[in-house]
């Protein structure tokens, strides 16, 4: 077993490039609809698929986002949303392999059919379970209620990239009962049915390789990382190491709080 160290900003960018290898996705991004809902983990997503279909001139993956967390000393509006919101793109729906510009889940859910796929971000992940949640800000639900008409009612694909980073070992299901029980407070919560690929997954689709975690945290930038053990054939070692090898530069997630419409906490 070989030890190899992710920061946040490269297991998103990891996740992106699995993504690519991913048959299902593939498969709908060829000839179905591909629908990648915006979030920050998806951004890396869209824009690496963006790239490889030769269409990514356009697309901002810095407004590539409903609601975000950011730390207590910047200021969003109520679930994380920017005061000013005219920047924002839209999902990227591809459809045939062409990005339909503009458009959002809510634009084509009634379109979807068995076959195509969504993709979706998360806020927590259970490992033991295999299983993500959503954190709620809007009041009829938002994306992934609307998404979840097509995945459950004519058998879409779901699949919720998420880093290890929300990892959780509280029951989802226990813990979307306190959230949505009248009377309290702030978001609530939607454990989802899906196919979750986080830095494992996308390690495993990439180089075949079997995948642990080890561990996690740091400081001066790899706040949130992880450690990750590889463990296989020396040829797939080296293939998965030349992966992460070429995501580990890969910059934080930054926003200029004056070009985005944040404000200093009084």
């Amino acid at each position: 077993m070989k030890p190899f160290i992710l920061t946040p900003a490269a297991g998103k960018r990891l996740i992106a490039k699995g993504m690519l290898k991913h048959e299902a996705v593939l498969s709908a991004l060829q000839a179905g609809n591909l629908v990648i809902i915006a979030g920050t983990t998806n951004g890396y997503v869209a824009e690496e698929i963006l790239k490889s279909i030769g269409q990514s001139e356009g697309f901002e993956r810095q407004r590539f986002f409903r609601g975000i967390t950011t730390p207590p000393h910047l200021v969003t509006t109520d679930m994380g949303r920017l005061p000013d919101e005219s920047r924002f793109p839209g999902d990227v729906v591809i459809r045939q392999g062409k990005w339909l510009k503009g458009k959002t889940i809510f634009d084509v859910v009634d379109e979807l059919k068995e076959g195509d796929v969504i993709l979706k971000g998360a806020n927590a992940y259970d490992p033991r379970t295999k299983q993500a949640g959503i954190l709620i800000g809007h009041p009829k639900g938002g994306t992934i209620v609307a998404s979840l008409q097509a995945v459950v009612g004519r058998r879409v694909r779901l699949i919720l990239p998420v880093g290890l980073e929300k990892r959780t070992h509280v029951e989802l299901h226990e813990l979307a009962l306190s959230l949505n029980r009248p009377g309290s407070k702030g978001v609530r919560f939607l454990p989802v049915p899906g196919e979750v690929v986080t830095e494992i997954e996308a390690l495993k689709l990439l180089a075949g390789i079997e995948v642990t975690l080890m561990g996690g945290g740091g400081v001066c930038g790899a706040e949130g990382a992880v450690w990750l053990g590889v463990e296989g054939p020396e040829a797939e070692v080296a293939k998965a190491a030349e992966m992460i090898a070429a995501v580990a530069g890969e910059p934080p997630f930054t926003l200029s709080v004056e070009k985005q419409g944040l404000s200093p906490a009084p």
